[in-house]
């Protein structure tokens, strides 16, 4: 914690005597204040908890989510800026597409996957195919979820996407 009068504390006391020269310098300790204030809390700018809210969208847009509604309430938009960093370490595995999906729905999701690791040469042919059960959608629409679930399966991966029992409308391709 800094002194109101930080700047003119500074000065020798026959300066701080006169009185214009006091004044002066308040003008640039009133302005450095601000600047200080600034620099004093430039390390809480990244934190998702407590960065103005237009910080956590941009948080959001350097880790990738460019799907977040801006419309959303702040708190929703907190929450899924830190569950998508949570889960990035995840992200391209089945493990990580579940963490991103109930960040988002707030519901479990149940994904079988064909993937797996295979000896040479024993790969299947087809391509690998993931089946997503979602039992809500929340704010998202379905074509939100198909684009969000596009972006963070493998680019060979193909889909399939349910909600709530009925099949997701929208290109799975």
């Amino acid at each position: 914690m800094r002194r109101d009068d930080w700047l003119l504390a500074q000065l020798p006391i026959g300066m701080t005597e006169d009185d214009f020269l006091a004044r002066f310098v308040s003008i640039f300790q009133h302005l450095g204040t601000g600047i200080l204030h600034h620099a004093d809390n430039l390390g809480h700018l990244s934190d998702v908890a407590v960065a103005p809210d237009n910080m956590v969208r941009a948080i959001g847009s350097w880790l990738g989510l460019d799907w977040v509604d801006p419309s959303l309430p702040d708190r929703l938009q907190r929450l899924l800026v830190t569950e998508y960093a949570r889960s990035m370490v995840w992200r391209g595995t089945r493990v990580g597409l579940q963490r991103v999906l109930q960040s988002i729905t707030g519901a479990p999701v149940t994904i079988a996957d064909s993937g797996g690791v295979y000896a040479e040469g024993e790969a299947p042919d087809n391509a690998p195919h993931v089946v997503i059960h979602l039992t809500a959608s929340q704010w998202a629409t379905d074509a939100d979820l198909h684009r969000i679930v596009r972006s963070e399966l493998p680019a060979t991966v193909t889909y399939e996407l349910h909600i709530a029992g009925r099949p997701a409308i929208g290109s799975a391709a």
